[in-house]
């Protein structure tokens, strides 16, 4: 998931809500989260690929950066995010 999304240490431990010690160790059984994430993300990055998706979670779009999303836990809006991404691909559009 940290490399699949170019996640920092401190930006999987928020995700996670998780310690070091238990990322470090693989007792993450009780956090649903990992798995979801995971199988969340599988379609995108067979289509897109991980760089896209790694560029596109720091990117803005109609919901926010997706990883501010990930940050606050907001998992449904992270996967209307990934939907959007589905359906439209990555934009890039010109900064105003």
């Amino acid at each position: 998931m940290q490399d699949r999304l170019g996640l920092s240490d401190d930006e999987l431990l928020a995700v996670l809500d998780a310690d070091p010690l238990t990322v470090l160790t693989g007792e993450l059984d009780h956090k649903p989260q990992l798995p979801i994430l995971l199988t969340l993300t599988e379609e995108a990055v067979e289509r897109a690929g991980e760089g896209v998706l790694r560029r596109w979670v720091r990117a803005a779009g109609r919901h926010g950066r997706p990883i501010d999303l990930l940050l606050a836990q907001d998992f449904g809006a992270f996967e209307d995010a990934l939907e959007d991404l589905r359906e439209r691909g990555f934009v890039v559009r010109a900064a105003r």
